[in-house]
């Protein structure tokens, strides 16, 4: 005698999963489930079906009766891209002939977009040696570019005036935020949708939710000994903390705050300098905040122009003890930018005399006489009063190190050598090489302003440019 069994039939219209009866024999048990989506049969197994995670639709399928057609009214071609990913982790070459758009809604149906994300935009794709430029951002203002800030897998917020430009993972959805600053100096992505802003001239930092068109979820402010407004020179991060740079509105003391990443409550203040006279080290707020996970520290930088040049320092601060652990002085061809690659062990710097790319050796930091930077460049240009190292921007990723110099962009990378030859200290002999990406022909005269990373994707901003550039590694279904 016959038995019944359910077919289960998913709504194009609804996530919901409604079972229909039909008479349908059932044969042995076994991991293989069949589904009949938009009207074409497509075979995987349970397994399969597991990898989209225990929230997706399809990974409810897998659960269900395995011998009955499962029917879902969607396109069937864009299933079969999707049904790929599920099955290598990659989309297939023939994922180029479809639009993104559509697979991005198609991923959201199933609820599988996090693994298209993870297969169009991860960040272990990025290769800096096969990066090409794909795509210019228009910001749709008159105002340029002042801040960028990425997320880890590749979503964009760009500061232009006072409004905020935010770009998702895939580049193809934008909106803007108006704030409360005339123009923002600094910013940072906390999350896809939350960020850090500061700028020099407006009291406090922002945490600031542009999913909701920018509302102002906190302000934090430094409570300086003279009352005055604390404008924010510099944020940063690690993992938990957040690292805010303030100086008081009347310019006469600064510190770095630290608070809880996720609660936003203070945990420490380090770096506090009341200014006296001319002591000038202690005039110098931190403009650049960078958090180095080997060593447990963080890098403060800032300089100072004056009439006998540029004059800045470098500060490691270890937050639990609120010490300088290293500590740089600048003044022969101080950093006209600087950087700090945890994956290199080592400081970046370029001369704003020389223009030349300079390095030290955070292993060799604290050993005597060990503690000076080694030019990569031509050497005789330190002494250089042209200062052709002003405006050029250098930062590190991953175990690469990115400079742009006028139209250019060069990658610095490290040259394994053989670890046989050592120097007296010990250390095998370090080589870095330069690889230049090119330059922008039709900005001739003009220069990179911002350089940011995030998925297998660089962001970089032009002065005088309402746009922003993007260079990637992989391309959709390569």
């Amino acid at each position: 005698m016959a038995t019944f069994t359910t077919t289960t039939v998913m709504s194009s219209q609804s996530n919901n999963l409604s079972l229909h009866k039909l008479k349908i024999n059932p044969k042995t048990q076994s991991n293989i489930v069949t589904i009949n989506v938009g009207g074409r049969i497509f075979q995987t197994t349970d397994q399969t079906l597991a990898q989209a995670g225990p929230k997706s639709l399809l990974s409810q399928l897998s659960e269900l009766n395995q011998l009955v057609p499962h029917f879902i009214d969607r396109d069937p071609d864009l299933f079969s891209i999707l049904l790929s990913l599920l099955r290598t982790r990659n989309l297939p070459s023939k994922a180029k002939s479809y639009d993104l758009k559509d697979l991005i809604e198609e991923s959201k149906f199933y609820k599988i977009e996090s693994l298209l994300i993870n297969s169009l935009s991860n960040p272990s794709q990025f290769d800096p040696f096969n990066l090409q430029k794909t795509v210019i951002l228009p910001l749709n203002s008159r105002d340029t570019a002042s801040a960028i800030t990425a997320t880890p897998h590749g979503s964009l917020h760009v500061s232009h005036g006072s409004k905020i430009t935010s770009f998702d993972w895939s580049l193809q959805n934008k909106s803007t935020a108006l704030t409360q600053f005339t123009a923002i100096d600094s910013m940072l992505a906390i999350s896809p949708n939350l960020v850090a802003v500061g700028a020099t001239d407006f009291s406090g930092l922002q945490i600031l939710d542009l999913e909701k068109k920018g509302l102002v979820l906190e302000t934090l402010n430094w409570e300086n000994v003279t009352k005055s407004g604390s404008t924010v020179q510099a944020i940063g991060s690690s993992n938990d903390l957040l690292f805010t740079s303030f100086e008081s509105s009347r310019r006469n003391s600064n510190s770095i705050l630290v608070y809880d990443l996720r609660t936003l409550s203070p945990v420490t203040e380090i770096g506090h300098y009341e200014i006296f006279g001319a002591d000038l080290d202690s005039a110098i707020p931190a403009t650049k905040l960078k958090w180095v996970e080997s060593y447990n520290v963080v890098m403060a930088s800032g300089s100072h122009s004056g009439p006998s040049g540029v004059l800045g320092n470098v500060k490691f601060w270890d937050i639990r003890s609120g010490c300088v652990v290293w500590e740089f002085k600048e003044k022969v061809d101080c950093f006209s930018d600087i950087t700090v690659s945890d994956n290199l062990s080592s400081l970046f710097k370029v001369g704003v005399n020389s223009g030349e790319v300079f390095y030290a050796d955070l292993r060799k930091l604290g050993s005597e006489g060990n503690d000076s930077w080694v030019c990569l460049g031509d050497e005789r240009k330190v002494g250089n009063v042209r200062k052709e190292g002003v405006g050029c921007k250098i930062e590190a990723h991953g175990n690469q190190v990115f400079c742009s110099r006028g139209g250019d962009i060069e990658l610095w990378s490290e040259v394994v050598m053989d670890s046989s030859k050592k120097r007296e200290e010990g250390l095998p002999e370090r080589v870095f090489r330069k690889n230049l990406m090119g330059r922008v022909k039709d900005m001739a005269g003009s220069r990179v302003t911002n350089l940011a990373f995030g998925g297998d994707r660089m962001f970089m901003t032009w002065k005088d440019q309402q746009s922003v550039e993007v260079w990637q590694s992989s391309v959709m279904g390569s």
